[in-house]
């Protein structure tokens, strides 16, 4: 929920306000049925937790930049949960059947974010020149951490073929990543925004856009915790699970008590 949580008490306007929180409680839900659905393999949750605290674990590359304005929430909305749906919507007929149904619940939710997002710029990009600039500015900032989002090129994914092979992926990190750029330039053109590439343009040949190389070095130093929020995502995760603890607590003991009215 960071990046954006951060901004709740910084929207605009009450609606931008109202749409942010419902997208938050969105993406807690999205941990819940994925944790849900690691938990049907005999996975315990904690122990998960546990292992993200402590570096064992991955997330998402994305999260661990900032969102420094408003138009930043737009942005993620649009590329980031963008980028989740390319992602997503072909995880919902993996062969794991408890991740994909989780899938299609996520990939609806996702696709509102992403509406949201869009809307968002939209309305700065048909404001003043000073909103245009801001999220001209949130796009520069933004395209190479979506274009990241994808995983590593194939050539360096460990694991892209033995997933395709038992149809957990059905497409390579590449070919999701292609996609996405190739439906991603026509909303930028529609936008105004410039994408920060010089190298980007229509291959006929191809019959898909190119584009520059991506900056590994960084993509790997975020991955194994040198990126610009690493250290401030996993200490407000670490703060949040100790300061939670009185929560978790009340609710274990009153849902013991409950259970054994019941069995009075």
């Amino acid at each position: 929920m960071l990046p954006e949580g951060n901004w709740i008490t910084r929207a605009p306007n009450l609606r931008r306000k109202a749409v942010l929180l419902a997208k938050v409680q969105d993406e807690a839900g999205h941990g819940l049925y994925l944790y849900s659905a690691t938990e049907t393999l005999g996975a315990d949750r904690e122990q998960l937790i546990d292992d993200m605290h402590s570096g064992k674990a991955k997330y998402s590359s994305i999260f661990n930049y900032p969102a420094l304005t408003w138009a930043d929430i737009g942005t993620i909305g649009w590329l980031v949960d963008g980028a989740a749906i390319m992602n997503q919507v072909a995880l919902c007929r993996t062969s794991y059947g408890p991740y994909a149904r989780a899938m299609v619940k996520i990939c609806k939710e996702e696709s509102f974010h992403q509406r949201q997002g869009y809307e968002s710029l939209i309305t700065l990009c048909n404001g003043t020149p000073q909103q245009k600039a801001m999220a001209q500015d949130a796009m520069n900032r933004f395209w190479w951490p979506a274009l990241m989002m994808f995983g590593p090129s194939d050539a360096d994914s460990t694991h892209s073929d033995q997933s395709i092979k038992w149809k957990i992926k059905r497409f390579t990190n590449d070919e999701l990543r292609q996609s996405f750029v190739d439906a991603t330039v026509p909303q930028a053109e529609i936008l105004g925004l410039t994408i920060p590439d010089p190298n980007l343009k229509w291959n006929e040949e191809r019959g898909h856009y190119d584009f520059s190389e991506i900056n590994w070095e960084e993509f790997w130093q975020v991955v194994k915790g040198n990126g610009p929020c690493n250290k401030e995502r996993i200490a407000a995760r670490l703060k949040a699970k100790e300061e939670g603890l009185w929560v978790r607590e009340a609710a274990n003991a009153f849902a013991k008590k409950r259970a054994m009215k019941k069995s009075a």
